[in-house]
């Protein structure tokens, strides 16, 4: 048994795409309408191959009121690993992405939060 896919929660699926690819760096790997919205998956091209991120709308009323009370709470999503967080900091950076503060390092991992535009928080780390 291995993990295929992580649904991500955004609040507008078109956004999410152009910020995750454009922004990010990920790939579009699959893209299929579903009524109103779509299966919408995205890769990094860092990592497996086999393994997407399903950017999920948050229709569901419950869903939204989850995404938002961890972003209002400041709890990060998802995680994304780096192999060099201070030059992936700037670069996002560079690009408009909104951090949380900067690369800080705790114990053996350094890590920094952003936002994603879509309503939530992102962690990136490196160890």
């Amino acid at each position: 048994m291995k993990v295929a896919l992580s649904s991500l929660l955004v609040d507008d699926q078109a956004k999410a795409l152009k910020f995750y690819t454009e922004v990010l760096g990920f790939v579009k790997h699959v893209d299929i309408p579903i009524g109103e919205f779509r299966w919408l998956t995205v890769v990094s091209p860092e990592g497996s191959p086999d393994f997407q991120l399903v950017l999920e709308p948050n229709a569901h009323p419950a869903a939204k009121v989850y995404q938002k009370a961890l972003f209002d709470d400041g709890i990060p999503a998802t995680a994304f690993q780096s192999s060099d967080i201070h030059k992936e900091y700037e670069k996002l950076a560079q690009r408009g992405v909104v951090f949380r503060g900067k690369p800080t390092q705790q114990g053996p991992v350094t890590l920094v939060v952003f936002e994603d535009t879509c309503g939530n928080l992102i962690q990136l780390f490196q160890t």
